[in-house]
């Protein structure tokens, strides 16, 4: 795909994002029904519902491009996805059911194992971010786009976000490497969009996590002139078994 068809199928999936967001709020609103799954993460009706909302218009936008989502068994066990989508419905599920304001929509369109667009919200913070390519990384914000790819930060020191407040002994070696003075616990994939944005600068995790919850977030901010790679500094692919991460070290384009 070039990237005016990118863009027009970015562009497309923005209203459906706002309507999932604003439904996801809603039933929080309501009382959600909570269960626990079988690798005792929580799930909710609204991670369910908002998943149905996502896939039902990507299936119609992309009919001929498998989906695989954190919230259904499609395609999971295929072996040979080179060309898919990854959905996180609802990524923050415990700060979702909890009321807290960080969880995110996620959707990231894999081309050749790398991923080309992403489009993620936080409806609770009003934020939303889309990318389709190099340089072209926004922030919706009063219906205006903001280039991330413009957007530097003022500071004095260089900080990052932490899944934790208790860092591994390997996180804080790279932390020192980068002189990070500073961290800030963050849950969900606001992280890759916050760093894309220009707020902060770096976060690093060991192993952990799914696919789906970092594609999305992995173009914003490589479109918005950051950068991902493992601890080896190896490139991130998609499709790998179990849809597993590796490890992961982003950086905000001030500390390339």
């Amino acid at each position: 795909m070039n990237v005016e068809e990118t863009k027009k199928i970015a562009l497309s999936l923005i209203e459906t994002f706002k309507k999932a967001g604003q439904v996801a709020l809603d039933l929080r609103k309501a009382g959600l029904k909570n269960e626990i799954k079988s690798d005792n993460t929580p799930v909710s009706n609204g991670d369910i519902e908002v998943n149905k909302i996502l896939t039902n218009k990507i299936k119609e936008i992309t009919p001929n491009i498998a989906i695989v989502s954190e919230e259904s068994a499609n395609h999971k066990m295929d072996s040979d996805l080179n060309n898919f989508w990854l959905i996180d419905p609802i990524d923050g599920t415990r700060d979702y059911i909890n009321n807290r304001d960080e969880f995110t929509l996620n959707a990231a369109l894999i081309l050749d194992k790398k991923p080309v667009i992403g489009i993620i919200t936080a409806p609770a913070k009003e934020r939303i971010f889309y990318s389709y390519g190099l340089s072209h990384s926004y922030e919706l914000m009063d219906n205006q786009e903001i280039e991330l790819i413009n957007k530097k930060k003022n500071y004095n020191t260089i900080t990052a976000v932490s899944y934790s407040n208790d860092l591994k002994p390997e996180i804080i070696e790279i932390h020192k490497k980068y002189k990070i003075k500073s961290y800030q616990k963050m849950k969900s994939s606001l992280k890759f969009c916050v760093i894309a944005a220009g707020e902060f600068d770096m976060y690093v995790a060991e192993p952990r996590a799914c696919e789906w919850d970092i594609a999305a977030g992995h173009a914003i901010l490589e479109h918005a002139g950051g950068k991902i790679t493992d601890f080896n500094g190896d490139e991130i692919l998609y499709g790998k078994p179990e849809f597993k991460n590796p490890s992961l070290i982003l950086r905000g384009k001030n500390i390339l």
